[in-house]
């Protein structure tokens, strides 16, 4: 069980680390010590080291399959990830007060933009990154890794919300097109979009098959092996 009592160890730790950085009481103090910014950096840091270390303990735990590797699991995992890389592209490069990893202004809320895909871009590309790498192992230990990843993503969108209607006095009109569903806003007729960002939606396309190039070279495994 040496395997297993390292692996819990680190999710432990890992779900722990963020859930008490989230805390107010904890956070505050931090971001007055370290500043915005230098909190940032250091949450970013700690963030990626505990990353490394429940993916490796997932690694070394006892493998226990629950599903035959298949191709299918190939093009469902492809076509998540290149979906993730397609909204942090459009996330870095767009404006999106209502969630994080875009610039918060200048935002039209009749033109929301990446906004307008979905509220949370950025939250839905982690759990679009964590389902896929769930589906392409198929074993007990990477589900139990990814999945919580995945709906740990999905109820922050809730969370932060809940936040901004707080924080933001005009957050009902700067959201009205706006829906945590991708495309929901689309089907719905809330939201109609414009011409396409094609740098944004080529650099996505980049950097999905360059982490498709690279993914052997640092995690030891070819995500395109099962065709």
């Amino acid at each position: 069980m040496e395997g297993w009592g390292n692996f819990a160890l680190a999710m432990a730790v890992f779900i722990g680390s963020h859930a008490l950085t989230a805390r107010p009481g904890l956070k505050a103090p931090l971001v007055a010590r370290l500043g915005h910014a230098g909190f940032g950096l250091a949450y970013s840091a700690l963030s990626i080291l505990l990353l490394v270390w429940v993916i490796v303990a997932a690694g070394r735990a006892p493998y226990v399959a629950l599903w035959d590797p298949a191709p299918w699991q190939v093009w469902v995992a492809g076509a998540l990830m290149l979906g993730a890389c397609l909204l942090v592209a459009g996330a870095l490069a767009g404006t999106n007060p209502l969630s994080f990893g875009s610039r918060a202004a200048p935002f039209d809320p009749a033109r929301p933009g990446i906004a307008g895909v979905t509220r949370h871009p950025v939250l839905w590309a982690l759990a679009l990154w964590a389902f896929a790498h769930a589906i392409a192992n198929g074993d007990l230990a990477h589900l139990l890794l990814f999945a919580p990843m995945g709906l740990f993503a999905l109820a922050g969108m809730a969370a932060i919300d809940r936040r901004k209607r707080r924080q933001m006095p005009e957050w009902e009109a700067l959201s009205r097109n706006t829906l945590i569903v991708p495309l929901a806003g689309l089907l719905t007729g809330r939201w109609r979009p414009g011409p396409p960002r094609l740098v944004p939606m080529l650099a996505g396309v980049a950097v999905w098959a360059l982490l498709i190039w690279l993914h052997p070279l640092v995690i030891g495994v070819d995500p395109l092996a099962g065709l």
